[in-house]
């Protein structure tokens, strides 16, 4: 991960020269050569005539090489004193060849790597160098998992920056849940901001090639998301797409086949296994009393099946040993390509064009995503003073056809088949009691996605006037969706056909002006903003049922007997200015300061436009004269900022809104009237959510830039809520759209870097990110019915002042009720007991809950590790999510209940239930045929430490390159979710699917090849 730092100097610094020798003699990297010249010098900064410990020293054109001890003086043996050349180098600054020449003292001072220096980063409406950050800025390190299998950018996220929570996604394409600094709403907007080249993107994360990502940035606090008014509440993910770069053109290819499976073995019982359990599932008839654990000879199985599961006359079970899963599922794989071609004319013209495809198979049939792009990035500057250009992307997504039913494969048994005698599908394997789950993989389904995005940008140095610009923006999003589906068993059984077509589109329309001047130390930005942005979707929705014939599908609708038409559109807009003051005085002092002024039309006539202000400053403590020489400390900076961002409702919230329905019939057997009903009170007063943040941190590089990283600690809250708040009915309303409430989040984060080895040739860093949020509820309706002293929390809601918002209000589950126990009223052998908290033998909502813990974890933390040696490179990743004493919990509860459903159905592999017999199982099974009086959940940790992400690739060298006139040449392996470590005993802690249903997580293994000419 790259970092905030003035002088990037990071290099190994050992405990003891004697160390390194003995390291080095061990691993081969370093030859000794048997000849006696020796060459002794000391390695410096030209800057500030500071040795440099640990600077590598190579014999070029050899493996001989030393580093340089803590004073930076280094000795080395030299083969050709009269030929040789050594090369010096140290991370953050440029190498430096010198001829030996026969000279015995070498002593050379390294000049510091502008680049590094001035490495800057997007903070959104402009850039800004590391140096100068007040905010709290991430960027995220997308090299370091160019290589892993990621289908979508939120898979780059996970593990990568301290404070962001990414989940996983179960679906081909899918998007993971993204967090910044936890929840801060109850039924606000909680969506993370995403920016893409300047402009605010709407579509999905799906729809963008990773590939095509060059940089990500993560803006975090109040002071850097207040550019972004209400629009960065939950944090904002800015994405700059590659560019190209003058000089000849560039031609780059990749491309990478992926296998996949599930993390965890999935597969139901077999034909053997599932009359086994079925033994169990009917305990008191297939063991003797009173123990029922010595088997009953008269126990016959085909009286206690399902008659679907026997023939006729019931004398032989049916002889299938069907695998259901098997069958509905299919062979998971990733297969893409990427194709680039960028270069330009120095000063004048640069241009990036690419296209990709991808196609990914999932673990269930139909699981589908295919996905093509096309890019477009031009930029042109016909005058020294004029720079226009064009960002354009086209993404083309196929997700056609319908999954089967993966419960209903489950449920399933072995002993039924879904085709019979003549290969036609059977509609109803039990009896008319379920339907066969491939059904709804057998149908017409047409599902394809196109999204299209602009931005087109002027940006004008003015002539007469130093340091001003003029920019404008044009930013253009349409995304058109078009869903086809014809069945002929839909609607039971009697066929089912529709066409949906919609439409979103958006502009962005930007005024940017920016004056930067330098006078003397004072050096200061201004930047304002104008803009606006509008959006718009429309869509259409017909369908037919009833059909006789289906040939036409979806093409002939109106052979259906029965019609359904909706359609329906909506528009919304915002209006915003923004201010930004960025002062730097020396290099040491620095302020950053912004005022935005946010309307949006969801909001009332009364408060339509709200106001956000932040501040933030900076103080790089390592460029005052009482630290600058100290060798300890190399680069110190503390940062602080304050400020307050909104958060908006969704469009027409604060209106009275109407239903249009069936009102009135004319006479007998005549016309029907359609009328419109209110459905929704107004709220004029309706404002926005506010969250007001502190944000304290420090940046750091020390042990002579060994170790840096950023520690941060921030104090959210957020006033204003909005929520729907229940009415009483009278008033003909269920609930009404309001302002209410306090949510506070604390959190802390911690990010960093180890630089354990750097040369030219050997490579090591560790990067460690933890971070932990904790969220309360501090306030809701404001009052005290009950009379107790205290504010009332929303037990209805899961609401509680003091908790977190994932509070979970529950029964308390207790063990497994044995044969010989007491057991009370409403309760049976083998169901859980519940604690019966007032101790009076009932069990009633009001009394008997509590609250047992939060679905929030603990804390998170990541570790990365990268190697590299010559040409090949390993990474690997460690993510780990911790929920503490009672956090991060989920329910596991898997509850077998005896009833002539149950009874015929299949389950997945490897459950624990409790028998009489097995006395100590964990899941609860019941075959009384009636629930007992309280089923309680089963709340367990999902805490789990993941292998995430591992990568080994190999650059072929220069001189093999060379004689095929290729530039780059990588072969790589990956693999995701590579292992998992935990206690969850479901698929799979991210998910929190139990043991009996859910989606698997797959593990995919890479395969890849990238090649630039």
């Amino acid at each position: 991960m790259r970092h905030f730092l003035i002088k990037m100097r990071i290099i190994l610094l050992f405990s003891c020269w004697g160390g390194i020798t003995s390291m080095y003699a061990g691993s081969g990297l370093f030859v000794d050569p048997a000849q006696d010249f020796i060459v002794k010098g000391t390695v410096i900064s030209e800057t500030d005539n500071m040795p440099l410990p640990g600077a590598a020293v190579i014999v070029k054109g050899t493996s001989n090489g030393v580093v340089t001890d803590f004073d930076g003086n280094y000795e080395i043996k030299v083969n050709d004193p009269a030929n040789a050349v050594l090369v010096f180098s140290f991370v953050g600054f440029t190498n430096m060849e010198v001829n030996v020449n026969g000279k015995s003292t070498i002593s050379v001072g390294l000049k510091e790597n502008a680049e590094a220096l001035d490495e800057v980063v997007v903070i959104g409406f402009g850039t800004q160098k590391k140096t100068e950050v007040t905010g709290s800025v991430v960027s995220v390190d997308v090299e370091s998992v160019e290589n892993s299998p990621n289908t979508n950018i939120g898979q780059i996220l996970q593990g990568t920056a301290a404070g962001v929570n990414v989940g996983v996604s179960t679906r081909a394409g899918g998007t993971p849940n993204i967090q910044i600094r936890g929840r801060s709403s109850l039924s606000g907007s909680q969506n993370v901001l995403i920016v893409l080249d300047g402009i605010q993107y709407n579509g999905s994360l799906s729809s963008i090639n990773p590939d095509d990502i060059a940089s990500m940035e993560i803006l975090k606090d109040a002071s850097s998301t207040a550019v972004y008014g209400a629009q960065g509440a939950n944090g904002v993910l800015l994405i700059t797409t590659k560019r190209g770069l003058t000089g000849a053109p560039r031609v780059s290819y990749s491309t990478a086949y992926t296998l996949q499976s599930p993390t965890k073995k999935y597969r139901t019982l077999n034909r053997a296994e599932y009359l086994e359990e079925l033994k169990f599932e009917n305990w008191d008839l297939a063991f003797l009393a009173p123990e029922y654990t010595t088997p009953n000879p008269d126990y016959d199985p085909r009286e206690v099946a399902d008659a679907s599961m026997v023939n006729a006359d019931r004398t032989e079970l049916l002889p299938h040993d069907f695998d259901w899963v098997k069958e509905g599922t299919a062979s998971p794989f990733i297969q893409e390509h990427n194709l680039s071609v960028s270069g330009g004319i120095k000063d004048t013209l640069s241009y990036l064009f690419s296209a990709s495809t991808l196609k990914q198979q999932n673990f269930i049939k139909a699981d589908e995503f295919s996905r093509k792009t096309l890019r477009a990035n031009l930029e042109a500057s016909p005058t020294n003073f004029l720079k226009i250009g064009l960002v354009s992307s086209g993404s083309f997504v196929n997700q056609d056809g319908a999954e089967p039913n993966l419960t209903g494969l489950v449920r399933m048994a072995p002993l039924v088949a879904p085709y019979d005698e003549n290969g036609e599908i059977v509609t109803n394997p039990f009896d008319n009691v379920q339907l066969n789950p491939l059904l709804s993989n057998h149908v017409d389904d047409h599902d394809r996605v196109q999204y299209y995005f602009a931005n087109i940008y002027a940006e004008l140095k003015v002539p007469f006037i130093k340091g001003l610009k003029y920019r404008i923006n044009y930013g253009h999003n349409l995304r058109q969706g078009q869903h086809y589906y014809a069945s002929e068993f839909d609607a039971g059984l009697d066929g089912l056909a529709y066409k949906e077509n919609n439409q979103y589109y958006d502009y962005t329309f930007d005024n940017i002006i920016t004056y930067e001047r330098e006078f003397g130390q004072h050096k200061f930005t201004l930047t304002g903003l104008y803009g606006a942005i509008e959006r718009k979707s429309e869509g259409t929705y017909s369908e037919g049922k009833g059909f006789d014939r289906l040939d036409l599908g979806y093409n002939s609708l109106e052979s259906g007997n029965i019609y359904t038409v909706r359609s329906n559109a909506w528009s919304e807009s915002l209006e915003y200015q923004m201010g930004r003051l960025s002062y730097n005085f020396a290099d040491k002092y620095l302020l950053t300061a912004t005022v935005r002024r946010d309307g949006f039309s969801g909001f009332s006539e009364n408060n339509k436009y709200g106001v956000f202000p932040s501040a933030s400053v900076g103080w790089v403590v390592s460029e005052e004269g009482f630290i600058k020489n100290l060798n300890a400390v190399d680069y110190l900076k503390f940062r602080a900022s304050y400020g307050t961002i909104g958060n908006q409702t969704s469009r027409y919230s604060s209106l009275a809104r109407v239903s249009t329905r069936a009102a009135y019939v004319f006479g007998d057997g005549g016309t029907t009237a359609f009328g419109q009903q209110v459905n929704s009170l107004a709220n004029p007063d309706l404002k926005w959510e506010r969250t007001t943040g502190l944000n304290l941190a420090v940046d750091f590089a020390a042990l002579n830039n060994r170790l840096s990283g950023t520690l941060e600690y921030y104090n959210n809250d957020t006033n204003d809520l909005l929520y729907n708040v229940n009415i009483p009915s009278l008033t003909g309303f269920s609930s009404i759209a309001t302002n209410l409430g306090k949510i506070n989040n604390t959190g802390l984060e911690a990010s960093l870097t180890y630089y354990v080895l750097a040369n030219n040739d050997f490579n090591w860093s560790i990067t460690g990110n933890i971070w932990r949020n904790t969220n309360k509820i501090e306030s809701l309706l404001g009052k005290d019915v009950d009379g107790d002293g205290k504010e009332d929390d929303l037990i209805a809601s899961g609401l509680f002042i003091g908790e977190s918002i994932g509070t979970i209000y529950s029964y308390q589950a207790g063990d497994i009720y044995q044969l010989d126990d007491e057991i009370p009223e409403g309760f049976y052998p083998g169901t859980l007991r519940v604690e019966d908290l007032n101790g009076d033998g009932e069990f009633e909502a009001e009394n008997d809950r509590k609250i047992l813990g939060r679905t929030e974890p603990a804390y998170s933390f990541s570790i990365y590790n990268s190697f590299s040696y010559k040409g090949l490179g390993l990474s690997f990743l460690i993510n780990s999510v911790q929920g503490g004493k009672d956090g991060y919990l989920g329910n596991s509860l898997v509850y077998f209940s005896r009833n002539d459903n149950t009874i015929r159905e299949n389950q997945l592999h490897g459950i624990d239930y409790w028998s009489p017999s097995n006395p100590d199982g964990k899941y609860p099974r019941n075959i009384s045929g009636s629930n007992p009086t309280v089923v309680p959940s089963m709340y367990e940790s999902r805490s789990f430490v993941r292998l995430q992400d591992i990568s080994l690739s190999y650059n072929l060298p220069a001189s093999v390159l060379n004689k095929f006139k290729v530039s780059q040449l990588m072969l790589y392996a990956s693999a995701k979710n590579v292992y998992t470590w935990t206690k969850w005993d479901g698929l799979d802690p991210e998910t929190g699917s139990s043991s009996a249903f859910g989606r698997p997580v797959m593990r995919p293994i890479t395969l890849g090849l990238r090649v630039s000419f």
